[in-house]
C-alpha cells in the first residue's frame, strides 16, 4: 500500500524491498542489496564510501572495492532512473545520499504509531493505545532486513529494530491485560515464551494471564520452566520483579501481581482504573552495537555461562564496582566469538544498550582512545558541539553520560590493561568485557577466562556443523582426526570444514590425507578472510626481534614438553633470562604451561604454533621460503587500510 501518494515505497520490516505498483525493484545479488539497505537506513544523510566498503568487505577488502562499489551505485541508479525517480540517489563529496521521504518508509510509520500509542497509554486510553501498538506490530513482515547479508553495520541497526519490536510488543501485551483481554493472550504468550526462553517480562505477562483466568496452577508451572531455564543455562534464579509475582500468586494475592520491570501493579480491577504504563518506547534506541552472533557456534557452554553470569547486574546489586571479565587465549582461538556470543546472551540485562568498540591490538594501527569516546558519546545522543576535543575531558563526560544507565561494554583485541581503564564507564551498573591476545597484568578483573581450544567433540561437532551432517555421520572417526590434525584450534577447524563444504564430493578421510601430506600446513587453513598464519603473523610483529629470534629457535626443541633449563641450554643462557623469555611467550599465549611438577614449569608449543615457528625459522634459513610466504601475504592482504580510515591502499608487505 502507498500511504501518501508516493511513487517508491521503501520496505525494512521484514523482506528489503522498493515497490513501485506493487512490484519490488530490489536486485537479487547480496552486495547490491547491502548497499541498498544502508543507503535507506541513513536515507537523507551522506553514507560515506568508507562505511559502504567496511560494510561490503569489513577489514578485507579486495583492490576492485572502489570501481565494484561505483558499480553498484551505477546499477542501482539505473534502476531508479526506469521508474522516473533517479533523483533519488546523489553523489555528495565522500559518499551517496538517499533521499526518502518519511510517508515512503515503513519504518517512519511503525515509530510515529508506536509514539502514538504510548502517549495513549500515558493519557490512560488504552482502547487507542490498544489500536495504534498493534498497527505498529503489523507493520512488521518478518525479521528486519531480512534476506540481507548484513555486516557489522546493518547488524547493529537490526539489532536495534528488533529491540524497540520487542519494547512495543511487551506494552501492546500489558495494554491487552488492562484491557482484560488475558483468555486471547494465553496462546500468543506461550508461543513467545518458547521463542525466548530466558524473556522475564514475557513469563510474567503469561502468569498474569493465566491466573486472570482462573488458572492458577498452570501460572506456578510457568514460573517453574523459568526457574529451570534460568538455572540451567545461566545459573542464575529469576529477578525479583518476577519473585514476587510466584509469591503472590502462592498467596492467592491478585492485588499484589507485579508485571515484570516496566510497570507498576496491575489490579484485577476494571481496566479503566489501571495506572498508565512507564514508557517502553523511545524515538532514538539505546545503542546496540553488538557484531551480529554466529548461527553455528559451538561448545563453550561452561565458559559463556560463566561470562553472562559474572555479567548479570541483579546478584551485585549494592557493589560499587564495575564488573571486568576478560577472555585471553591464542591466536584464532575464538575469543571475539565467544564475548559476542555471551554479550547477547547478557544483553537483556542491560536495557540501556550495548557499545562495542575494536581496538585493533593486533592489527598494528590500534584505536585512538578519544575517537572511540567520541563514538560512545555519539551513540548515546550527546550532540557535537558538546564533545571536548581532549581525549581526558571526553573520558570525564563519557562518565557523567553513563551515570544512572545499564549498559554493556565489549572492547576486542585490547593491548595494555591502560586500554581498558581509559575506556571504563563510572557506574557500577555497567559492565566490561574485553578481549585479547595478551595477559591484563594490573587490570583489577573480576574474571578471567584463559580460553583453551575445542575439547574433541566440541570439534567434531564443529566440522559437523560446517562441512555437513551427512559427512559427519558417515565417518566420525575421520572428523576426530582431522580436528587433531589442526590442534582443535577454532579457526583452523573453520577453514578446512569450510573448504569441505565447497567440494561436495570429497569425503572427510579425503581431506585427512590431503591435510596429512601437505608440505604447508598453513596454506591448507586459508579459507577467504579466515587465515590462521595471518593470525599467528599478527602476535609475531608484536614481539621484538630478539623474542622473535628466540621463538623460533623454540621450534627445534625435540620434545613437545619442555623446561626453562632445556631452552637456556639450546640457546646458551642462563636459566633465570630463559624463564623471563617464557614468561613473556606465555602472557602472548604462544607458549603454554602444560603443567608443573615439583615447582619446576613444564611448557608447551601449542600444535600449530609449533608448525608456524617451524615455517619462521625456516624462512629464516632458506632463501626462497621468504619470497614465497611474502607473496602469499600479498594475497592475503590486497588491499589493506590505511590509518585514515576513509582511505585504502595496496599492502606494503
Amino acid at each position: 500500500m502507498l500511504w501518501t501518494g508516493e511513487t517508491l515505497e521503501f520496505h525494512v520490516l521484514g523482506p528489503l524491498e522498493i515497490l513501485h505498483r506493487g512490484r519490488n525493484i530490489v536486485p537479487t545479488a547480496p552486495k547490491p542489496r547491502q548497499v541498498i539497505a544502508l543507503l535507506i537506513l541513513r536515507r537523507n544523510t551522506v553514507v560515506q564510501t568508507c562505511d559502504l566498503i567496511d560494510e561490503l568487505w569489513e577489514d578485507n577488502p579486495p583492490a576492485s572495492a572502489m570501481t565494484t562499489l561505483q558499480t553498484y551505485v551505477y546499477k542501482l541508479r539505473k534502476t531508479l532512473a526506469h521508474q522516473d525517480a533517479e533523483h533519488l540517489l546523489t553523489t555528495r563529496p565522500g559518499g551517496y545520499q538517499f533521499t526518502v521521504s518519511d510517508s515512503a518508509l515503513d519504518l517512519c510509520h511503525f515509530e510515529q504509531l508506536a509514539s502514538s500509542g504510548q502517549a495513549a497509554v500515558e493519557a490512560g486510553d488504552m482502547v487507542s493505545a490498544r489500536e495504534d501498538l498493534g498497527a505498529a506490530l503489523d507493520l512488521w513482515q518478518g525479521p528486519a532486513l531480512a534476506g540481507v547479508t548484513q555486516g557489522s553495520l546493518l547488524s547493529s541497526y537490526v539489532t536495534r529494530l528488533d529491540e524497540i519490536r520487542s519494547r512495543i510488543l511487551e506494552l501492546r501485551i500489558e495494554v491487552d491485560l488492562r484491557l482484560g483481554r488475558h483468555r486471547g493472550l494465553i496462546s500468543e504468550l506461550k508461543s513467545l515464551v518458547i521463542r525466548y526462553p530466558l524473556h522475564e517480562h514475557l513469563y510474567c505477562a503469561l502468569m498474569v494471564a493465566l491466573h486472570r483466568s482462573g488458572r492458577r496452577h498452570d501460572a506456578l508451572e510457568v514460573y517453574r520452566s523459568l526457574r529451570r531455564n534460568m538455572v540451567d543455562d545461566l545459573g542464575l534464579e529469576p529477578g525479583p520483579a518476577v519473585r514476587e509475582l510466584h509469591q503472590a500468586l502462592l498467596s492467592d494475592a491478585p492485588d499484589q501481581l507485579m508485571f515484570g520491570p516496566l510497570t507498576g501493579p496491575i489490579p484485577a480491577a476494571a481496566p479503566d482504573s489501571a495506572a498508565p504504563a512507564e514508557s517502553a518506547f523511545v524515538p532514538v534506541a539505546d545503542p546496540a552495537q553488538l557484531p551480529a552472533d554466529i548461527a553455528d557456534f559451538t561448545g563453550r557452554v561452561d565458559a559463556s555461562r560463566s561470562l553472562v553470569a559474572e555479567l548479570a547486574w541483579a546478584p551485585r546489586q549494592g557493589r560499587t564496582a564495575i564488573p571486568v571479565a576478560v577472555v585471553t587465549g591464542m591466536p584464532g582461538v575464538g575469543k571475539t566469538t565467544l564475548a559476542v556470543h555471551a554479550g547477547h546472551r547478557a544483553a537483556a540485562e542491560f536495557p540501556d544498550g550495548q557499545l562495542y568498540a575494536e581496538l585493533g591490538a593486533s592489527t598494528g594501527c590500534p584505536a585512538d582512545h578519544g575517537e572511540v569516546l567520541h563514538g560512545f558519546l555519539r551513540a548515546l545522543d550527546v550532540a557535537e558541539d558538546r564533545i571536548p576535543a581532549q581525549t581526558t575531558e571526553r573520558a570525564k563526560l563519557f562518565r557523567t553520560t553513563t551515570a544512572g544507565r545499564r549498559m554493556l561494554f565489549v572492547f576486542d583485541d585490547v593491548d595494555t590493561a591502560a586500554d581498558v581503564r581509559a575506556l571504563m564507564p563510572g557506574d557500577p551498573q555497567c559492565a566490561v568485557l574485553v578481549t585479547s591476545r595478551r595477559r591484563l597484568h594490573g587490570l583489577a578483573t573480576t574474571l578471567h577466562l584463559d580460553l583453551d581450544v575445542l575439547s574433541p567433540d566440541e570439534a567434531v561437532e564443529l566440522v559437523g556443523r560446517i562441512a555437513g551432517e551427512g559427512r559427519l555421520a558417515a565417518d566420525r572417526m575421520a572428523a576426530r582426526r582431522l580436528a587433531d590434525l589442526v590442534a582443535r584450534l577454532p579457526l583452523a577447524l573453520r577453514c578446512i570444514a569450510g573448504r569441505l563444504a565447497t567440494v561436495p564430493g570429497m569425503s572427510i578421510a579425503g581431506m585427512v590425507r590431503h591435510l596429512a601430506d601437505a608440505r604447508w600446513t598453513l596454506d591448507e587453513l586459508r579459507l577467504g578472510d579466515l587465515d590462521v598464519r595471518a593470525r599467528y603473523d599478527a602476535s609475531y610483529a608484536s614481539l621484538s626481534r630478539a623474542d622473535q629470534g628466540t621463538f623460533r629457535l623454540l621450534s627445534m626443541l625435540p620434545s613437545t614438553e619442555f623446561t626453562a633449563e632445556a631452552v637456556a641450554e639450546l640457546l646458551g643462557w642462563e636459566t633465570f633470562a630463559a624463564e623471563r623469555a617464557m614468561a613473556g611467550f606465555v602472557d602472548a599465549h604462544l607458549v603454554r604451561v602444560a603443567r608443573c611438577d615439583d615447582d619446576q614449569i613444564r611448557y608447551t608449543l601449542p600444535g600449530l604454533t609449533r608448525i608456524y615457528a617451524r615455517e619462521r625459522l625456516s624462512s629464516a634459513l632458506s632463501p626462497a621460503l621468504p619470497e614465497r610466504l611474502a607473496l602469499s601475504s600479498r594475497r592475503r592482504a590486497g588491499l589493506q587500510r590505511s590509518p585514515k580510515r576513509d582511505s585504502y591502499r595496496e599492502a606494503d608487505v
